[in-house]
């Protein structure tokens, strides 16, 4: 058209869109797969898991199934792992006990984390008397002697859990509140250590000026960005206390013997390491790999969540 000025390529031309930044979660698994240990530790950590769960779905074996004629046998293609002195299988005790050795470490993992998570910010919001009285609470768990004092609570209050809630869910909730009762002392000093230094944060007094009470401020600022080490703190409290649970069941003060756990796999075969290293070879590995994959875990989330990492 006359007169008219032609429409340049340029302004007609659709303008690309801005690159949509990664969110913080994909940013922590792109660091996280980084740590190849920590990575392939997971997933044999989830073969594990799958393992325990779905294993005695298809390999029916029952947990006390006596067969005088096969005690002591060696792992075959009958029995993968071989069997103990009464014939029973190893494989399906191991599968079994794994369910229980890890219900507890998951159990006494979440009660030490939610007894640190809340001294730890009680502690680092208050000022004066309740902070140093909480932190003396605290040193003064650290400074128990916990295997002794362990022994002495259940050897007091295994009875009486076992006639108010039954055998094993007595056992076990004696079991998950000793273990969970001696873990959260890391969790509260180090829970306090981020309170002290986020509630200083530009962020934090930008919503305490605009009227953020004193439980939103935690809640919604500062419990959240301390999250990193407490999730960390947290897998190294299920590989201990899978060992502490271990350690119990293996001086025999864990769960009783017709229930197999691990630990008490482990100290049903101890006096019988020369004739079948098997019996205590099999949930021995089971510990050993399970611990360490979690370890291996806890490591690469701990450099996965570090915020001054850089991909």
């Amino acid at each position: 058209m006359a007169g008219s000025t032609p429409a340049s390529a340029t302004a007609n031309a659709v303008a690309p869109r801005p690159p949509q930044s990664a969110s913080l979660w994909s940013e922590a698994w792109k660091r996280f797969k980084r740590h190849r240990l920590a990575y392939w530790s997971l997933w044999l950590l989830g073969a594990l898991v799958a393992a325990v769960l779905l294993g005695p779905l298809f390999y029916k074996v029952g947990i006390n199934e006596v067969d005088f004629s096969s005690k002591l046998a060696s792992p075959s293609w009958q029995h993968p792992m071989g069997t103990d002195d009464l014939g029973r299988d190893i494989l399906a005790r191991v599968l079994y006990g794994g369910r229980i050795s890890l219900a507890v470490g998951l159990a006494a993992m979440l009660m030490a984390v939610t007894v640190g998570v809340f001294i730890g910010a009680v502690a680092g919001m208050a000022r004066g008397w309740v902070d140093a009285a909480l932190m003396w609470v605290t040193d003064l768990f650290l400074s128990l002697p916990q295997l002794p004092l362990l022994l002495l609570l259940i050897f007091l209050f295994r009875e009486p859990l076992k006639a108010a809630f039954g055998l094993e869910i007595g056992i076990f909730i004696l079991i998950v509140v000793v273990i969970g009762g001696f873990r959260w002392m890391p969790v509260a000093r180090l829970v306090r250590a981020q309170f002290f230094s986020l509630r200083e944060k530009e962020f934090v007094e930008a919503a305490r000026a605009l009227g953020a009470s004193t439980p939103r401020q935690v809640v919604r600022h500062i419990l959240p960005n301390s999250l990193g080490p407490v999730i960390v703190a947290g897998t190294i409290d299920i590989a201990a206390a899978i060992i502490a649970e271990s350690t119990l069941s293996f001086l025999g003060l864990g769960f009783p013997p017709d229930v197999p756990t691990w630990g008490r796999i482990l100290y049903d075969g101890r006096d019988y390491m020369d004739l079948a290293m098997h019996w205590a070879l099999f949930p021995g590995i089971a510990i050993f790999l399970t611990v360490l994959t979690i370890n291996f875990i806890g490591d690469g989330l701990r450099d996965a969540l570090d915020p001054r990492r850089v991909l």
